[in-house]
């Protein structure tokens, strides 16, 4: 259980979990605890109920397929390539190079741009050989990989809270108005939500294969294991965000998290500093990609089994590359609508598996609640990137200003969903 739990923690321990927090503390400033405790909401609390919910009800399109099986095949999709080769893949090794480029000679004979390719080539090379290996995840990520990842990040955490260099400030946008909420909806970006639903099949088995031989052990297993990489998760997260607190004096308009770390791993160590904080982001975002390859080369070679999985592993990996090359907020700017269409949705499925028992006997609740949070995330997505000052009547909704216009609406629509359910039953009697 251990080991998966470090595999877990090294599977969603990526780079947008290594520049988010610190970003936060520096923002947050004086307000840095609330805006931590929502921040640790959505990015450990959602992950590891998604993990458990997919141990009690056996996998992403189990749960989705309680929907429709159409649904089911179109979000599960979608998830899959939102958080595989359109977004998190690519993104983990565009962050890596920009981590490793100040370490690169003056004189390199080569450019900035064919070192980029270079290195991604190398980085996807590593990982599309490692997704051939499903089963040794957990023995690299969480016998050796994982805990070289923690002592690097110890030690740039520690040296920065054992001889801070700042205090902290007033709190800025986003966090000067609703600290919480605006730290519940930046852990939205770490996207583990959805990578969680995506590693259901890989920790389901590297449980059986470390011995878990009936449904109740594999369910005990994967949850303990999504506690314990939870666990090491939020530690790390706060220890980073007070990292980002003491640095607010010094680098008062950081718009980059990234830059917060690089700069207080060179106040501390000097020139070592770059290549402690260049460790740090390849051993993290090398583990998130791999995981994230094989997690999708397993899903699809599943859907389509006449294509190998060490095919669907190479397409994976040759896309991820050269979606890595168009750069970093390119890529940012591309999946921010699949993530405010697909987030809501993703959070009431993984509510109701957990609570699948109830919501099984008023099986009309999983359609209703989950259709109506998707008919409203998909049309405030598709406004905010098409047309940005259009009114659409969901902004009457409570809460739509800060993002949760779907809440009402779908508890509205669970209570509908058991009406329906009941009525039918009645029917049938």
């Amino acid at each position: 259980m251990l080991a998966i739990g470090g595999m877990l923690f090294s599977m969603f321990f990526g780079a947008g979990n290594l520049i988010l927090p610190p970003l936060l503390g520096l923002q947050s400033g004086t307000s840095y605890t609330p805006a931590m405790v929502g921040f640790l909401l959505a990015g450990i609390g959602l992950p590891v109920l998604a993990v458990i919910a997919l141990a009690l009800c056996g996998g992403i399109r189990e749960l989705a397929a309680r929907v429709h099986p159409v649904f089911a095949a179109i979000f599960v999709a979608l998830v899959y390539l939102t958080v595989g080769p359109f977004l998190a893949i690519p993104r983990s090794a565009s962050t890596s190079f920009e981590m490793v480029r100040p370490l690169l000679p003056e004189n390199l004979p080569i450019s900035a741009e064919i070192a980029a390719v270079v290195f991604s080539i190398i980085f996807f090379g590593i990982a599309f050989l490692l997704a051939l290996h499903p089963g040794l995840l957990s023995k690299i990520m969480g016998r050796f990989s994982a805990p070289l990842l923690i002592v690097l990040i110890i030690l740039l955490v520690g040296s920065a809270m054992f001889e801070p260099i700042g205090t902290a400030q007033a709190p800025v946008s986003p966090y000067n108005d609703n600290a919480l909420v605006e730290g519940f909806l930046n852990g939205y970006q770490t996207t583990d939500l959805l990578a969680a639903l995506c590693y259901g099949i890989v920790v389901a088995v590297n449980a059986r294969e470390a011995g878990a031989d009936t449904p109740a052990k594999t369910v005990a297993a994967i949850s303990g294991a999504g506690l314990i990489g939870g666990f090491l998760m939020g530690v790390i997260y706060v220890a980073l965000g007070i990292v980002g607190v003491t640095m607010a004096t010094t680098l008062p308009d950081a718009t980059n998290g990234a830059t917060v770390l690089a700069a207080t791993a060179e106040i501390h160590f000097g020139p070592a500093g770059s290549v402690l904080i260049a460790a740090i982001f390849i051993i993290a975002t090398l583990n998130v990609s791999t995981a994230l390859v094989t997690c999708c080369s397993e899903y699809f070679n599943e859907v389509c089994p006449k294509i190998p999985l060490a095919v669907w592993a190479a397409i994976f990996a040759s896309f991820s590359c050269l979606v890595s090359l168009i750069g970093l907020d390119a890529i940012l700017k591309f999946s921010i609508p699949f993530l405010d269409a697909l987030y809501p949705p993703a959070i009431v499925l993984v509510i109701l598996g957990i609570f699948h028992t109830p919501a099984d006997k008023a099986r009309f609740v999983w359609p209703c609640a989950v259709l109506t949070t998707a008919a409203i995330s998909v049309c405030v997505a598709l406004r905010d990137v098409l047309v940005p000052m259009l009114w659409l009547p969901t902004d009457l909704l409570p809460f739509a200003d800060t993002g949760f216009a779907w809440v009402i609406p779908a508890i509205v629509a669970v209570i509908v969903g058991v009406v329906v359910s009941r009525s039918k039953r009645k029917q049938v009697q």
